[in-house]
């Protein structure tokens, strides 16, 4: 019996660095993503955030934005899995994520898009440095 496993794959040292390696495998759906707004003094240099797991997260991957030009909603897009297949689905962002190119979501109209192997995720504006690659493995 054949077995998926679906990764993100770190495109950017940025995204690298958020996933805490070169990938990250989604375990459970749906797979949350937006910005760590928490932000304190000893983590202002880095791009990426755990919570403590007694607290309820809001998001599964917390991306942390330096500078005052952000990107990426605290709560900001989500990968599902729905009838055997992947999408991307906008939480009411204010930017939106590109995946292949295509807008998805932005101005908080929310959205929602296909998503497939190999399939590149810039999570925010063309700007991001959150770049990010889509992968479906089968066993």
């Amino acid at each position: 019996m054949a077995h998926t496993s679906v990764f993100l794959k770190g495109l950017t040292p940025e995204a690298k660095l958020a996933l805490g390696g070169d990938f990250l495998e989604i375990a459970r759906f749906p797979f949350r993503i937006g910005r760590e707004s928490r932000l304190h003094d000893s983590i202002g240099q880095g791009t990426s955030s755990r919570r403590r797991s007694d607290s309820t997260p809001n998001n599964d991957l917390y991306l942390i934005e330096p500078g005052t030009l952000l990107n990426i909603s605290r709560e900001h897009c989500m990968i599902d899995e729905r009838d055997g297949t992947y999408v991307l689905v906008d939480r009411g962002s204010s930017c939106g994520t590109i995946v292949e190119g295509e807008l998805v979501g932005d101005h908080r109209k929310g959205g929602s898009r296909r998503l497939r192997d190999q399939d590149v995720i810039i999570v925010g504006t063309s700007e991001s440095r959150f770049i990010f690659k889509f992968v479906v493995t089968i066993i």
